[in-house]
Formats: C-alpha cells, sequence, structure tokens
C-alpha cells in the first residue's frame, strides 16, 4: 500500500505571515494537532505543531537564562516574543511522496519522532498529508481487506499468477496460503512479499512447486541450477 492510497487530500493550511493565535484557533477547530506552512505557490516551507506552541510559552514563561538549566529539554529557537506563524514554525520539514509505501512513512516518522509528514510533489507543491493515525489505519485492515491485497497486489499483479492458482486465507492478520506455484523460487518469492503487506501478521505456507530451481544439480555442467 503507498502513502497516495491513505493520505488525507483535503489538508487544512496556514500561511507564514498568519498570527500564532489564529494558527492555533484553527487547530482547534479542525481537530488537528499541526498545519503545513504554504507559501503563496503552495510550496511546503514549514511545519507549525502543538510542541512549537509549547516551546514558545515556555520561552515568555521561563526565558532563555532558565531554559538552558535544561539542555535538551526543548529543540525550537523559537524567540520569546513569536507573534507569527514563521517565529515559530519548524522550517524545511521531511516530506514523503505518494509512490512512498506506508511501511516506509511509518519508518520516517519513527526515525524523526514526528507524528505526521507532509506529502509532496517533485515541486515542492503540497500534494496531501499522512499521520500517524493514517498509518494504524492501513495496518489495521480487516482480513478480508487483506486477502483481497494479497491475491490482487502479489499473486495477480507481481507473480501474474491466475485467479485461483493459490487458496488465500486470513485470520486475524495471520495469512495462510496453499497451492501449487512453477517452481521453488516462486514460493519463496510469494511467501516474502505476502508478510510485507501492511497488516500482515504472520504467513503459513503449505504451498508446493512444479520445479525445484533452487536445487544445485551437481550432474549438471557447470553446475548449472
Amino acid at each position: 500500500m503507498k502513502v497516495g492510497d491513505v493520505m488525507t487530500t483535503d489538508v487544512v493550511t496556514i500561511g507564514p505571515d498568519a498570527m500564532l493565535k489564529e494558527a492555533a484557533s484553527i487547530m482547534v477547530r479542525a481537530g488537528v494537532s499541526g498545519l503545513p506552512v504554504l507559501d503563496d505557490r503552495r510550496r511546503v516551507i514549514g511545519i507549525i505543531t502543538e510542541a512549537d506552541f509549547v516551546t514558545v510559552e515556555a520561552e515568555r514563561s521561563w526565558g532563555r537564562q532558565r531554559r538552558r538549566l535544561l539542555p535538551g529539554f526543548m529543540d525550537s529557537q523559537a524567540p520569546p516574543d513569536a507573534r507569527l506563524v514563521k517565529d515559530a514554525m519548524t522550517t524545511n520539514p521531511h516530506g514523503i511522496d505518494r509512490e512512498s509505501s506506508v511501511t516506509e512513512a511509518a519508518r520516517k516518522m519513527t526515525e524523526l519522532k514526528v507524528k505526521r509528514l507532509p506529502v509532496v510533489l517533485p515541486d515542492g507543491t503540497l500534494d496531501g498529508i499522512i499521520s500517524r493515525a493514517d498509518v494504524m489505519g492501513a495496518f489495521a485492515r480487516s482480513d478480508e481487506e487483506l486477502k483481497e491485497a494479497v491475491e490482487r497486489e502479489v499473486i495477480e499483479d507481481v507473480l501474474g499468477l491466475g485467479d485461483g492458482d493459490i487458496d488465500v486465507a486470513v485470520i486475524d492478520g495471520v495469512v495462510m496460503l496453499n497451492g501449487t506455484v512453477p517452481t521453488k523460487f516462486d514460493a519463496r518469492l510469494l511467501e516474502e512479499l505476502v508478510v510485507r503487506v501492511e497488516g500482515v501478521v504472520a504467513v503459513q505456507s503449505d504451498l508446493s512447486w512444479l520445479r525445484d530451481d533452487m536445487r544445485r544439480d551437481l550432474g549438471a555442467p557447470g553446475g548449472a541450477f
């Protein structure tokens, strides 16, 4: 499953010259914890989140001297007199494209310790946004959805096998495969691809094959497979 399949396309955004108070009001009304910041050409130049507001308020309340007593507590360098979005936003936020996998988005969010990623087009303009909730939704697919994904995306689209060649059953996210494939390599490949489908917990395989192309024939010239 790709980012483009689960991302939000109707994204609430804000401009860099908007007041922080306006950004806070928009987030509350929209029920979101962050807003992409766009320039006049809809290019993503930053992101403003609840964490940025916390940092600004901490700067105002404690001052820089007290903040220095807690090194590493907050990374933002927002000035204590910040009033505009551009004063407090995180600049040059990490993004992702719609063709990336949901797994890649999840890995990136985990590594960067962020809750959302702007989805951007090659020219830097906003295409959508993917959040942790979107990722969790992809991994929480029903058994029926997983069965359909395995049959269509793996068995048919990748391996080119016909409908009904492989029997697929899914129970509580565990995929069970039964049937015959042309080669042993096809069986191994099928198992490996299925376990990578978002939402699959494990794979139980009872596949057989017509030809063992992974066993070295010692009697063949040159050690051919």
